[in-house]
């Protein structure tokens, strides 16, 4: 075999479409491209989704409310169950929430959730804490402090 008797395989290859070639070439007059209008015509005829002719968009129409902050402050969410792996009588804030991996970052805001059972007492210094969470905390014999922002 010698390399100008290669083939391509059966099927590989196609004839291109002869655009505007004739009634006979199946792709004249219009070329496939239908009557007129923005599609028809030559260079990028590719409009993008929301375009709308011209007409004002809807998304500058429609009235606009309020203001959205760029960074919205989100609490993350410590159960109390959560904090039984802390020794008895220990202070636990966000440090130490931290550092155990139950939150991502100390710097954030931290807040404690009611879900679970505390058995022994603590000392919890966190931003926020749930009305049920700060009941079953006290009842466990330990209390709550609650951190105020300028002290971080």
């Amino acid at each position: 075999m010698r390399i100008g008797e290669i083939q391509h395989a059966p099927g590989a290859v196609h004839r291109r479409k002869r655009l505007g070639k004739g009634a006979s070439s199946g792709k004249g007059g219009t070329c496939g491209k239908g009557h007129k209008g923005q599609k028809a015509r030559t260079g990028h005829h590719g409009v993008p989704r929301w375009f709308e002719g011209g007409q004002m968009p809807l998304q500058r129409r429609a009235p606009k409310r309020g203001m959205r902050s760029l960074e919205p402050e989100t609490d993350q969410v410590v159960n109390l169950g959560a904090l039984a792996r802390f020794a008895a009588g220990s202070v636990v804030g966000a440090a130490e929430l931290a550092g155990a991996g139950l939150v991502k970052s100390a710097a954030c805001p931290v807040k404690l959730l009611a879900n679970g059972e505390l058995p022994h007492a603590l000392t919890v210094r966190v931003d926020r804490a749930s009305a049920a969470a700060v009941k079953k905390l006290e009842a466990a014999g330990g209390k709550f402090e609650p951190v105020a922002a300028t002290a971080k």
